[in-house]
């Protein structure tokens, strides 16, 4: 019987994929739980699905490019009572894998995510984003977009992912579903004693001043995150 389904978006990610799948299988393998592996193929152009498959992963095709529909699409296959979605370009370690598993059965607990460490040294500048945006997930309750764990039941009870938005759809999906949580007295918790591992790259596609501009522009004009355009 499958326990958990972990759940991979991922497009044009084959330099990232096999790494990513590594070190879940690896973290697996130290759980007693029976889990699955989906890969969502988000309408890749590379060998994205190829090496999923080579890795023993169970991989569906989404044609439409965005994080959400690719989430989403892969939460209908998945045979799990929990959820975990784990980006394409993030490393998970054991202990966190374990912890969550553990936190969703103990029935205190409905879901939530985990804070972030880059997988290079970050500039000065990225830092103290990053820093931020982890006191503020733990804090807050939001859950990073790299690493979610959930409930099956919770996940259908909210909808799943709005697919109104082309970015920060994580944050409204913590809101969604930490309301959803409440209702059933249980908490949606950031685990902050185990991190994953994301990768940095997508921090150096724009300047500092490009960087800043954007998140205070989305902090300030959410509805620029529902229009592909402006994302």
């Amino acid at each position: 019987m499958i326990a958990y389904s972990v759940i991979v978006p991922a497009y044009n990610e084959e330099s990232y994929l096999s790494d990513t799948l590594e070190a879940l299988k690896a973290a697996m393998a130290t759980v007693n739980s029976r889990g699955e592996i989906i890969v969502v193929d988000n309408n890749s152009t590379d060998g994205t699905a190829d090496i999923a498959r080579e890795k023993g992963a169970g991989v569906i095709f989404e044609k439409i490019n965005q994080i959400s529909r690719a989430r989403n699409a892969g939460a209908m296959h998945a045979r799990g009572d929990f959820f975990i979605f784990l980006d394409a370009d993030t490393l998970i370690p054991a202990e966190l894998l374990a912890q969550a598993l553990s936190n969703l059965e103990n029935n205190t607990c409905c879901g939530g995510g985990a804070t972030v460490l880059p997988d290079k040294p970050l500039k000065p500048f990225y830092q103290i984003w990053l820093n931020f945006w982890n006191r503020f997930s733990v804090k807050c309750r939001m859950a990073a977009g790299s690493f979610i764990y959930c409930r099956k039941d919770g996940f259908q009870a909210v909808g799943g992912f709005s697919e109104k938005f082309y970015v920060g759809e994580e944050i409204w999906f913590s809101i969604d579903y930490r309301r959803w949580g409440r209702a059933i007295g249980q908490e949606f918790v950031i685990i902050d004693n185990a991190s994953v591992i994301t990768s940095t790259r997508k921090l150096y596609w724009f300047s500092k001043f490009q960087t800043a501009i954007m998140m205070i522009s989305m902090m300030l004009f959410p509805f620029i995150s529902r229009y592909r355009a402006l994302c």
